[in-house]
């Protein structure tokens, strides 16, 4: 047993002053304070000092860091974008496709589930990056008039056949998918997808109200980066941002990297959809983590110059990172850091369906993160395992 202490501890809905969290088998098996209980005698102590113990982050949305490509990385470069993850507090994600030429989308596909299996498989090595959970289909049920960078001669409509063709080729593992509610045959693949387990999310729309509101009754219960390539907030024809600022039905995730969405925006986002509907995203690309320059998002390349990512002069991707995230909701929206956490740890981690992470209580996860009081990450934990780097800068 391990028993990790710091100067406190964010569940993230409460917080415990001079924690004791006890790991054993890479789970928790109790979370409590110093003050109300003693140290187990056998317990090996690891003490972060002045730190605060914290959820590991949950990213549902990211194309990829460290120079490579999830659609394309083989099994070492998908090593590299965990390992990405892994130093900026990140411990689970969902690597996330981009539309395609469906061959290069299916073997992509396979790839990833290749990935998660092998994870899942060997997780007990796996300490130092961050563990893929299950896939983000974006893309090709997108609209034309909202696509952003998707290229359009693979954009397709939604039918049940080719979603089936997709869900094959990830062997069941798609846990999330971004579609335009809009568009012909959206409604039943919403509806199936839903049925099978899928976060449906609504993004890529041109969407009015009416369609909105029919595939939110079909089964869609997310929306995809908020305001960025969807319909403008209309004052008499609200479209599909009136529906998701205002649907309690519907959780919804922004991009807080000061580029994608202005601060005020940000602002009324939060006050529109609360602590308990937000969610933070990176929508991070091959670039984040390296020097400006061309890199790759699928199939497009990107020119990436002083954090942003642009092709063809639209916006693709950014170069975020979630701890980064966290720390501009504080500034943006003067939200502090026990509020910031909970849209990179637990409200994920609901929305993506995972009972045993995003939280810190028994019969969690042994995945945390370390941080400072400002939100710097100064030790990520899986498996409540310390890496070599850990250990030298616990204390």
């Amino acid at each position: 047993m391990i028993a990790f202490t710091a100067n406190c501890l964010y569940t993230p809905l409460e917080c415990v002053e001079q924690p004791l969290l006890l790991v054993e088998d890479r789970v928790i098996v109790e979370c409590g304070s110093r003050t109300s209980r003693p140290i187990p005698h056998d317990a090996r102590v690891v003490d972060f000092g002045d730190g605060i113990l914290a959820p590991g982050f949950v990213d549902i949305h990211i194309h990829g860091g460290a120079g490579q490509d999830v659609m394309q990385a083989d099994s070492s470069g998908l090593a590299a974008v965990e390992q990405l993850l892994f130093k900026h507090g990140v411990t689970s994600y969902f690597p996330t496709t981009v539309t395609a030429p469906l061959d290069q989308t299916w073997s992509a596909l396979d790839r990833l589930a290749n990935a998660i299996e092998s994870a899942s498989r060997d997780d007990d090595s796996r300490t130092d990056r961050a563990q893929p959970l299950g896939i983000h289909l974006e893309g090709p049920f997108l609209s034309h008039v909202r696509r952003g960078v998707h290229p359009p001669e693979d954009l397709l409509l939604p039918t049940l056949p080719t979603f089936d063709r997709f869900w094959q080729a990830a062997r069941g593992h798609i846990r999330f998918m971004t579609i335009a509610p809009e568009l012909e045959g959206a409604r039943e693949v919403i509806a199936d997808a839903a049925r099978r387990g899928v976060c449906v999310s609504l993004g890529h729309s041109d969407a009015d109200l009416n369609s909105t509101r029919a595939a939110v009754a079909a089964g869609a219960r997310h929306a995809t980066h908020t305001f960025n390539a969807m319909r403008p907030l209309d004052h008499r024809a609200p479209g599909i941002i009136g529906e998701v600022l205002t649907d309690s039905r519907l959780s919804a995730d922004i991009v807080v990297d000061g580029i994608h969405l202005d601060p005020a925006i940000v602002e009324l986002f939060l006050k529109a959809k609360g602590p308990d509907a937000a969610v933070l995203i990176t929508d991070a690309m091959s670039a984040t983590g390296m020097p400006d320059g061309r890199y790759r998002l699928g199939t497009i390349e990107v020119e990436v110059k002083d954090g942003r990512c642009l092709a063809d002069g639209k916006l693709a991707g950014s170069v975020l990172t979630l701890d980064r995230a966290v720390r501009n909701v504080m500034q943006f929206a003067h939200w502090d850091l026990q509020q910031a956490l909970r849209l990179a740890t637990l409200n994920p981690a609901r929305v993506a369906g995972l009972a045993n992470r995003g939280k810190l209580e028994a019969g969690a996860e042994a995945d945390f993160v370390v941080l400072s009081p400002r939100g710097e990450v100064r030790n990520t934990i899986i498996r409540g395992e310390l890496t070599e780097a850990a250990s030298r800068h616990r204390g």
